[in-house]
């Protein structure tokens, strides 16, 4: 395994790390959640991200067991606040109220003193940004985060952030967007911005959501054991048109000519971007860890990526307009 530092900061993170958000403790059960975790730290991986409302924060406490009992130094446990966790008006967003609680109970979930970063996990248009940036410099002052960093947030909100920070003395050193071969809507501003704040990009679904593992194939429905096929998968719908089904699966030649599998391209494509400092993968086997982690340390050549830009580039969506925040009104 290969590790890079955090943005500027000189936390080092393995470049490929482990995330729970569509499988534990809902897709997936406890065994096999164990199982993958046991597998990503036999292969070197040390990082790991879950959020608190992942599968209604019972994937943090599966997380938690199945970290229990390994050196806490030895590992970098990522976590974040945002969307709602329970009924209750203030149960969501981002007021100095929602994320001293959220981290209480994350850490309880987890079963640890300390998380290395907390991160927002969407900007809350709602609440003065002052607020919510002082509530995570006092987290940090009381220990029970090391770092502190956001996700999917738009440039010009990361360069306010980034400013707040720097008053407030706070370590600010990460941003955790969509990024993969079809999703490239950071490259133009937030990734450029986040460069020069010393911020990290740790990316997730760098393999769009399991479309660029090949499996899904154009005209035919999605396999029944696949996430495509789940119920709520509609958050894979523009992904899922004939157009880029097509094209994908033209990838698989360039893969076999890499000598890698469509998952492990799909990763190390992402890793080429210096300003990637860990991508994001989840897996429901042990095995797909296996397969995934062998993309750390690859280096792919300028001709290749060359070829596929050209073979994607129609169906790339770009437009850093994608990248939005929501309101928490409905």
């Amino acid at each position: 395994m290969n590790f890079r530092f955090l943005g500027r900061s000189g936390l080092k993170v393995s470049e490929i790390s482990f995330g729970n958000w569509l499988t534990h403790g809902s897709q997936v059960e406890e065994d096999a959640a164990i199982a993958c975790v046991k597998a990503a730290l036999d292969t070197g991986i040390t990082t790991f991200d879950t959020a608190d409302v992942y599968a209604g924060t019972k994937a943090e406490a599966v997380l938690g067991r199945a970290l229990k009992g390994q050196r806490r130094e030895g590992y970098e446990l990522f976590t974040k606040v945002y969307w709602p966790t329970g009924p209750g008006q203030n149960d969501r967003g981002l007021s100095r109220k929602h994320i001293i609680e959220s981290i209480h109970g994350s850490l309880r979930r987890l079963q640890t003193d300390y998380v290395d970063l907390y991160q927002a996990h969407r900007f809350d248009a709602e609440t003065p940004l002052e607020e919510t940036m002082l509530a995570f410099a006092d987290i940090v002052r009381q220990g029970k985060a090391l770092y502190i960093g956001v996700s999917e947030w738009t440039a010009e909100q990361i360069a306010a952030g980034a400013k707040l920070a720097r008053e407030l003395r706070v370590p600010f050193i990460s941003n955790q967007p969509q990024y993969s071969m079809l999703w490239r809507v950071i490259e133009s501003k937030v990734i450029p911005t986040s460069d020069a704040e010393g911020l990290g990009q740790i990316v997730w679904s760098p393999m769009a959501k399991g479309v660029l593992s090949g499996k899904y194939l154009p005209g035919k429905p999605p396999p029944a054991d696949t996430r495509a096929a789940t119920p709520g998968a509609q958050f894979m719908s523009s992904f899922m048109t004939d157009d880029v089904l097509t094209r994908v699966q033209q990838l698989k030649p360039l893969a076999q000519e890499a000598g890698l599998s469509m998952a492990q391209l799909s990763i190390a494509w992402v890793l080429q971007n210096k300003s990637v400092s860990s991508a994001i993968i989840g897996a429901s086997k042990p095995e797909q860890v296996l397969d995934n982690v062998k993309a750390t340390g690859v280096k792919l050549d300028a001709e290749l990526l060359r070829r596929i830009d050209t073979l994607l580039g129609p169906v790339v969506e770009r437009d850093p307009a994608q990248t939005t925040s929501p309101s928490r009104r409905p």
